[in-house]
């Protein structure tokens, strides 16, 4: 009977330790996972590699070119707007959208000032003829919301008619959308810290130097009244049928992954049909006797 109690208990005390153990094991396999978890946050908000980067705009450009063969074959209309301050990233974003793609396609639209015969004009009329005709996309780096942004805050039009523009632009862009346009607006928000580090880094870089314009240094103290002018143009022009898409540009390559792959949803497309196309000869002439009859210039060799 006593030997019989005690297996009892060792058996007993054997299951508890089987227990405690498993539960030991949960216990670390969770601690193990929210590691995991927390190290793959902090590897997703980090710096993208090169690698990783040039591995998904590839992807992205893939997908841009299908999505342009699609806007050619149905003929669709798009024109895509580009506004925030100094130094977001604008016209970064704008060249990896365009980078593999046809220029006769996508048309990239950058105005200078007006001229005095366009200041004699209805404000928006110069943007007007600009816009998408079948089969193209209109990407404006900055666009008619100049009169919002930089003409209200630096005073190159009167407070009366930034805020008749404010009233105006809803109503342009819904017949604009009406007449099948497809219209995209995109923000790109930049912090304060970011903005100076790359505004410094133009001054820097002979490269760089001629995208600091006197206009941006007048700017760059304006951080205040530039976000009043951002904050009214959003309550005024945030419609039903045009929206602003705004985009944290701080990481520039991780914002130009976000805005294209917001891009290609926003338009939809499907591969053309491949029926008539015709793939290249198998064989072809090539005669070794017809070089130019005239001594030919040849560029130097330096590299």
């Amino acid at each position: 009977m006593g030997g019989h109690k005690k297996k009892d208990k060792e058996a007993k005390k054997a299951r508890k330790a089987e227990k405690v153990l498993r539960a030991d094991k949960a216990t670390k396999a969770g601690k193990k996972a929210d590691k995991a978890a927390k190290t793959s946050k902090a590897q997703a908000s980090g710096p993208l590699t090169a690698k990783d980067y040039d591995r998904e705009m590839k992807k992205l450009h893939v997908e841009l070119v299908t999505l342009q063969q699609w806007i050619v074959h149905k003929g669709l209309k798009v024109c895509i707007v580009f506004e925030g301050r100094d130094g977001a990233g604008k016209g970064g974003t704008i060249k990896a959208i365009t980078e593999r793609v046809s220029p006769r396609v996508f048309r990239v639209v950058a105005l200078p000032a007006p001229t005095e015969r366009e200041k004699s004009q209805m404000y928006i009329q110069r943007y007007i003829t600009h816009w998408p005709a079948a089969g193209e996309v209109v990407i404006f780096d900055r666009s008619w919301y100049n009169r919002a942004g930089v003409e209200r805050v630096m005073g190159f039009c009167t407070e009366e008619q930034a805020k008749k523009f404010l009233a105006a632009a809803p109503m342009v862009e819904k017949a604009m959308v009406e007449s099948g346009i497809i219209l995209l607006k995109y923000w790109l928000e930049v912090s304060p810290d970011e903005q100076t580090r790359r505004l410094k880094a133009r001054a820097d870089d002979g490269r760089k130097v001629w995208k600091l314009s006197p206009m941006d240094i007048k700017s760059y103290t304006r951080w205040d009244d530039y976000s009043r002018a951002r904050n009214d143009m959003f309550s005024a022009t945030d419609t039903p049928w045009a929206p602003w898409f705004v985009v944290k540009s701080d990481d520039k390559k991780r914002a130009r992954l976000n805005l294209i792959s917001h891009l290609l949803a926003k338009v939809p497309y499907k591969k053309v049909p491949k029926d008539d196309e015709e793939p290249l000869p198998k064989d072809r002439k090539v005669s070794k006797s017809l070089d130019p009859a005239v001594p030919l210039k040849f560029v130097p060799e330096v590299y």
